[in-house]
């Protein structure tokens, strides 16, 4: 049994939020990771018939608007705090890279409105390398070529696939779509940079709901070591893994990525 996507806008503060909703159910909140869109949650909200499924795009990437960014992780956490508020209530909260790290800030900031945190490929400090990294890359957003900013997109995107190699220019055409002008993209990764100097390790220990940290197997960016660190400071974590996945683990296995969500939300359901 599969489950038709209904796409709506709501506001939210400044934004007018673009987001898809799917299923029956109890709710559960999908948020995106950088240089992508609600649409990388597609298979999820296709097959997981048994929850209501909400995936929404962050500020300034896919359909929802940039307004007044301000390149902060607490403006980007006071988003879907505000999602949440506005459309759900308390909900499970699955998050991707970026994402990810807004729901482990949100469950700590809000645990009345998170019943549950799932986190795949996150990582709750950023080092120098991939500070600089971010760096290099918002330079690139703001001043480089449309051809430039998909020349980069390819580039950083091709290392995270492994298994599904012959998706890669499908899957650049969606991030390019994804980011657009930049701006979302900018905002998105000043908001990462800024965990080099302020990691989110020592707030792992406020959270009181339950934890999953989904890796993936072959996940060269974030790596089995980011989830121990966060396995290790939380008070009540579950570690999972995607087989046969690289970082992009929703390209290379998506249906590893369902099974392990599925699994998740029916134990959350027997509770």
């Amino acid at each position: 049994m599969s489950s038709a996507r209904t796409d709506r806008t709501v506001e939210v503060g400044d934004l007018s939020v673009a987001y898809s909703e799917a299923g029956e159910g109890r709710p559960v909140v999908l948020v995106h990771g950088l240089a992508e869109d609600r649409s990388t949650w597609a298979v999820q909200q296709r097959e997981l018939t048994g929850w209501r499924t909400y995936a929404y795009d962050l500020r300034g990437l896919g359909d929802t608007s940039l307004g007044s960014a301000d390149g902060t992780l607490d403006q980007l956490v006071a988003d879907l705090v505000g999602f949440v508020e506005t459309v759900t209530g308390p909900a499970v909260l699955v998050g991707f890279s970026l994402g990810g790290t807004l729901v482990l800030r949100a469950a700590a900031d809000r645990p009345d409105l998170v019943t549950r945190a799932v986190v795949l490929g996150t990582s709750s400090v950023v080092g120098r390398t991939a500070a600089a990294f971010y760096g290099e890359r918002i330079a690139l957003m703001e001043s480089g070529s449309a051809q430039e900013r998909a020349a980069a997109l390819h580039e950083d995107t091709a290392p995270a696939i492994v298994t599904a190699t012959d998706r890669l220019d499908e899957v650049v055409a969606a991030r390019v779509r994804a980011v657009g002008e930049g701006g979302g993209y900018v905002n998105a990764a000043s908001a990462m940079a800024s965990i080099n100097q302020s990691p989110l390790t020592p707030r792992l220990g406020e959270i009181r709901c339950p934890v999953d940290v989904v890796g993936a197997s072959d996940d060269s960016f974030c790596p089995r070591k980011a989830a121990d660190i966060m396995v290790a400071a939380l008070p009540d974590s579950t570690y999972h893994e995607v087989p046969a996945a690289g970082h992009l683990m929703n390209v290379d296995n998506p249906d590893g990525v369902t099974a392990v969500l599925r699994s998740i939300l029916e134990g959350t359901d027997q509770t």
